[in-house]
């Protein structure tokens, strides 16, 4: 795939990353990401953080951008194969946040097949804390995204009984 880097170089890896034409994000700051005068923080469609440095959500929008912006992002897991949108990655580009895509057929049969060298990829991206913070998502951050996360947690020999538990999440 190819995955763009910072300052316009590139990183290969898995898959060939495509774009659609959007249009361009806006900037952080103006009128369209303020109400009232204050910034709205929106995150996105089923958001939660998964481990210090690790989060999980459904696709992103242009109503999430000061919310992902002030997550300090460097890296976005994205686990569909459709293009990403222009739009999307004209904030990630003003960012400097690398997106990695996984293209994973989505589906929510019991037994649709996940290919295992997809996800053992996905997961040396997430564990190489370069890439920290990172967001892993999908479509609606659910069957992909939790296979991923799922993966994650046996790595980390979470056991049944700990997957009620909740990261701490620090204050600032």
């Amino acid at each position: 795939m190819k995955v763009d880097g910072f300052g316009g170089g590139e990183i290969y890896a898995a898959a060939e990353a495509n774009t659609t034409e959007s249009p361009p994000a806006p900037e952080i700051g103006t009128e369209e990401y303020e109400k009232d005068g204050e910034e709205m923080f929106v995150p996105p469609l089923n958001f939660a953080m998964v481990d210090n440095g690790v989060f999980r959500s459904g696709f992103p929008d242009s109503a999430n951008f000061s919310f992902l912006h002030s997550l300090g992002l460097r890296s976005i897991l994205y686990l569909c194969p459709e293009p990403y949108p222009d739009s999307i990655n004209e904030f990630l580009k003003a960012n400097g946040i690398r997106l990695f895509q996984f293209p994973i057929d989505g589906g929510k049969e019991p037994f649709v097949n996940i290919p295992e060298e997809t996800i053992r990829e996905a997961l040396q991206v997430v564990l190489d804390v370069r890439n920290h913070p990172i967001l892993i998502h999908c479509k609606r951050g659910k069957h992909r995204t939790g296979c991923l996360v799922g993966c994650l947690r046996k790595l980390q020999k979470w056991s049944v009984f700990d997957f009620r538990r909740v990261p701490e999440v620090r204050s600032c």
